[in-house]
């Protein structure tokens, strides 16, 4: 004889067996279930245990309780026979089957030569988008490079100089990177080249181990051994997949140390733009200042000042007019050719070299020439140039990388940070063959090649033929170009690189981030740029770091009508138990760094509300620790000794600890310290269940 349903059996039967299919209906909710309800679930056959023997009768309240109280050691029993994690070797094993799907050739069930191909279009993707070039792409990249060349030639003349070379190995490092960027490169729209900030850093770390007045040719050797090795860096990098490396210079760290840079770069141009014959090597403003006041009791030249500012004002206008009509783009792109021109024809004409306005006077023309043979690998200095191409390595991957994921953003397609720095290595490695000095992406040129248009890295082929161009036939008729014009063309890219919005914005999102910004900005602006990056890697590691050894903790209450559970500061709705204390670890390990830490702040949370509860003459003081540790991804040996030190504090003091919802390795390392036997099995799969497990 089987059990009728009784009516309200047929009125909910087809929304429980809605929630039976959609498995939403647990064993948990049948246990609050009025008994008619439950007869109804058991004509219907659901939960299975819940089927009984035709002839016994409904089970009662007590039974019900016994099959809950029996379901919860069931979801226990799933936390603690969960199976051994991976360990290291199976970790390396995966690492290197995923090296292998990565390199086509090493996989053996493809082909050799499908293997090689997708080898090769890897290594190089110009191989892939190249099969669906069109010419329509062509022409936009044509005017993009035309445009970029305008703007570049007059800029690498200029970064050249502030990095203390020839003018010429500006128009080199301008010509082979780009080229090499465009068949290994990514990014569709970043512009290869020497810039501002990389200009800067190698002059004023490589001059503290040559003079470059003193010894041009020892000091031109030096930068491009540095080149090589800034090359073998960044490509290593990429190669390892070492990428986090870049990211050791947060986003605040970078706002801060460009502005400071832009500054120190704009105090330095004014060498060039007053006509300064004697100024100092060193880089921090209290010297540059120094040597600018003490110019002034020397006799100088006001047409090299007068000269330098009638063009920047002119640039700055055209800036203004390009932001205003996006249709005038091209005019702030060609504004400094075009000023070199002018100036350059207004010294021929008045031969103002003769009445004090300095020129740039003999530029070297032709095919970059091969440097291999200038390399140096084993003089003195060798220790001391690596340490310089890492430093600089970091800071050129840095802007690049950052630089091309804004505008591939833009684009809405991804911009891989590996084959970036593969390709940023290899054009830097055969730079350094080819007499060119550190290149890297370029924000201004890259928002110029942008704006025109540019479809494909087509454009950086463009610009570094027309840059080629120029140097077979057009360095002779830069003899004249005045030394102002470059230093104005110069000052006119700076204020792209102080982003006062942007370290506002640090400052309203986080005290410590900003903290590290201004301390990149003062070290680079009052001391050296090595120090401002020290001071700036020094203060995000000190945040990490103590964001790691004193991670947060928080009390947690029932949220109303729901089953979860918040903090209580930040929900003040949530609801605590009488008798209970809920916690939760913000943190992802439990080390030797903050194990300590986390136990007294535990203890004294316990201690607290215990007094809280006496002062409001609660009938229940704390029985209970629910320890939520869902956040805990893993956990060391002084980590489970903590944890083994405050279940004797609570102990002793009779309150149980309870662990809920642990991960795979912290439970697996927790049953391995025999710690589950000692808190009595007290491990659940939620703060629900142990909520629950503790009240019935």
């Amino acid at each position: 004889m089987v059990l009728r349903a009784p009516p309200i059996a047929a009125v909910i039967r087809r929304s429980l067996m809605a929630e039976l299919h959609r498995g939403g209906l647990s064993e948990s909710t049948c246990n609050y279930m009025a008994p008619e309800n439950r007869e109804a679930l058991l004509v219907l056959g659901f939960p299975k245990h819940f089927k009984q023997d035709p002839m016994a009768s409904p089970l009662t309240d007590e039974e019900m309780v016994d099959l809950g109280r029996h379901d919860c050691v069931e979801r226990v029993q799933w936390v603690l026979d969960t199976p051994k994690p991976p360990g290291l070797c199976q970790e390396l094993i995966r690492t290197a089957v995923s090296w292998r799907n990565k390199l086509p050739f090493l996989n053996m069930q493809s082909g050799f030569k499908d293997g090689l191909f997708s080898m090769l279009k890897a290594t190089f993707p110009v191989l892939s988008w190249c099969q669906n070039y069109k010419a329509n792409q062509f022409k936009h990249d044509l005017l993009a490079g035309l445009t970029l060349a305008s703007l570049c030639i007059p800029q690498s003349i200029g970064y050249a100089t502030l990095a203390k070379l020839d003018p010429q190995y500006g128009l080199y490092t301008s010509v082979v990177p780009p080229l090499i960027y465009a068949v290994m490169g990514t990014s569709r729209e970043i512009a290869i080249g020497p810039v501002a900030v990389v200009s800067l850093l190698l002059s004023s770390m490589v001059q503290k181990v040559q003079d470059p007045m003193a010894n041009p040719v020892a000091y031109q050797k030096l930068v491009l051994t540095v080149t090589f090795f800034a090359g073998t860096f960044q490509a290593a990098f990429g190669l390892f997949r070492s990428g986090f490396l870049v990211d050791f210079l947060s986003h605040a760290a970078i706002v801060g140390f460009m502005a400071g840079a832009a500054i120190v770069i704009g105090l330095q141009q004014l060498k060039g733009l007053l006509g300064i014959t004697h100024f100092t090597n060193k880089t921090d403003v209290v010297s540059v200042v120094k040597a600018l006041w003490s110019s002034f009791h020397h006799p100088w030249n006001p047409y090299n000042f007068i000269l330098g500012c009638s063009f920047l004002i002119f640039i700055l206008i055209t800036r203004f007019m390009g932001k205003k009509n996006r249709k005038l783009f091209w005019l702030p792109a060609i504004a400094p050719l075009v000023s070199v021109i002018l100036a350059t024809l207004i010294v021929f004409l008045t031969k103002a070299d003769q009445h004090g306005v300095k020129i740039v006077k003999h530029i070297k023309g032709g095919l970059n020439p091969s440097s291999v043979h200038q390399l140096q690998f084993n003089g003195p200095h060798v220790g001391e140039v690596a340490k310089i191409g890492l430093i600089v390595a970091i800071i050129a991957l840095t802007e690049a990388i950052a630089v091309g994921r804004s505008f591939s953003a833009i684009k809405g397609y991804h911009l891989d940070g590996n084959k970036e720095m593969v390709a940023m290595g290899f054009m830097n490695i055969i730079g350094s063959f080819t007499s060119c000095y550190v290149a890297t992406g370029s924000f201004s040129r890259t928002a110029v090649n942008f704006s025109s248009g540019c479809e494909t890295a087509v454009s950086n082929v463009v610009m570094a033929i027309t840059v080629f161009i120029s140097l077979e036939l057009f360095t002779k008729l830069l003899y004249y170009t005045p030394v102002a014009i470059l230093a104005s063309i110069i000052l006119s890219a700076l204020p792209g690189l102080i982003d006062v919005n942007e370290a506002y914005n640090i400052w309203k999102v986080d005290k410590l981030d900003f903290l590290a910004c201004i301390g990149a900005f003062l070290g680079v602006l009052f001391a050296t740029v090595e120090i401002g990056l020290l001071v700036a890697v020094t203060i995000s590691f000190a945040k990490i770091i103590l964001v790691s050894i004193r991670p947060g903790t928080e009390t947690l209450g029932k949220l109303p009508r729901s089953d979860m559970f918040g903090d209580v500061n930040q929900y003040p709705m949530a609801v605590k138990t009488p008798g209970v204390l809920i916690m939760r670890l913000k943190s992802a390990l439990l080390c030797f760094a903050n194990a300590n830490f986390v136990r007294e702040r535990i203890m004294k949370w316990v201690i607290e509300e215990e007094k809280d509860s006496k002062l409001g003459n609660a009938e229940k003081t704390i029985q209970t620790v629910i320890l939520d540790i869902s956040n805990l991804m893993d956990i060391d040996t002084s980590g489970i000794a903590s944890l083994e030190e405050l279940h004797k504090n609570l102990d002793s003091n009779g309150i149980k600890l309870a662990i809920a919802n642990p991960r795979w390795q912290v439970i697996h390392k927790l049953k391995l310290a025999k710690f589950v036997p000692k808190i009595r099995g007290r491990v659940f799969l939620s703060i629900g269940e142990a909520m629950a497990s503790f009240s019935v």
